[in-house]
């Protein structure tokens, strides 16, 4: 398509123009997301009228746009027509918008009325979670959590550095990498994922990043990265431990809220992806809400 360029770092400043008077609640809306999976979601954006619009590649999915950025309401209707001419000319686009948070669907359901067609994209629901609960873990609850953190620090003499500091995330990297050849699966998602995480590493200080390491011994075994995206929401985005260290992500989770998100209401912690495995673990931490993403028609 026209008019369309592959995101880059140098990029942020344009995105922060148009999110930062945008008060999402899913993670998707973040430079620091986009940027991570970039190369996984074929991420390119355009300025349309005056809206920042940002369209995705995936295998599994086709080509679609996320909700425009930026667009006025009384223009919002010419750009929705508009992006769909786009996508009647697009054979690889399966649909129109993906990523859609409900106060968007709702202004199109206002202006479009039937024409809209909108369904719940279930296995993409974001886990959110009250900050005040991940740090104390207290409660009936989250009792087995709170066991599992307390057996760690007992167990262990862990310390915590900060990733600003650059032979941090030297060692992030050696262990981002022992992490990537102990998988038996390494598809191509592991890749990506690979490849995005290596990239924020190195472009951590122009992303506003937080992020942690944990030492054991001397040596890293685990490191996690998040970031504010505003006063009421922070998002975990990357975490990486090493399993044999017993209660290490209990450990990971608790004090990097602690120390970097204990002023944010909410945390965000991404989707399951419909893996079983990811929903159990998200779940055990009893999220206060799931929420929502729609992928939308016009018909």
């Amino acid at each position: 398509m026209e008019g369309f360029k592959p995101i880059e770092i140098e990029d942020r400043d344009i995105f922060l123009k148009y999110l930062g008077d945008y008060n999402f609640n899913t993670y998707e809306y973040s430079f620091l997301t986009l940027y991570l999976w970039r190369k996984l979601c074929r991420v390119e954006y355009s300025i349309i009228d005056g809206a920042l619009i940002v369209k995705k590649t995936e295998k599994s999915k086709g080509t679609y746009f996320m909700q425009p950025i930026g667009c006025p309401d009384n223009r919002l209707k010419d750009l929705v027509v508009k992006l769909n001419s786009i996508k009647e000319k697009s054979p690889d686009m399966k649909c129109l918008f993906r990523d859609v948070e409900k106060p968007f669907l709702e202004k199109l359901i206002n202006i479009f009325g039937e024409r809209i067609r909108s369904f719940e994209d279930i296995d993409n629901f974001d886990y959110i979670y009250e900050s005040k609960k991940l740090i104390s873990l207290s409660g009936r609850k989250l009792h087995g959590k709170k066991n599992h953190y307390n057996q760690f620090i007992n167990s262990y003499d862990a310390e915590c550095k900060d990733l600003k500091d650059k032979e941090v995330r030297k060692d992030c990297m050696d262990f981002l990498m022992r992490w990537y050849e102990k998988k038996e699966n390494k598809d191509e998602q592991l890749k990506f994922e690979l490849d995005g995480t290596r990239d924020i590493l190195i472009d951590f200080d122009k992303l506003n990043a937080l992020g942690m390491a944990v030492y054991i011994n001397g040596n890293i075994e685990a490191f996690t990265i998040g970031e504010k995206v505003n006063k009421d929401m922070g998002i975990i985005h990357i975490e990486k431990g090493n399993h044999e260290f017993r209660g290490i992500y209990a450990y990971i989770n608790k004090t990097f809220a602690e120390k970097y998100l204990s002023d944010v209401k909410f945390i965000n912690r991404e989707e399951d992806l419909g893996i079983e495995g990811l929903r159990r673990a998200k779940s055990s931490y009893h999220p206060v809400k799931l929420e929502k993403k729609y992928i939308v028609e016009l018909v």
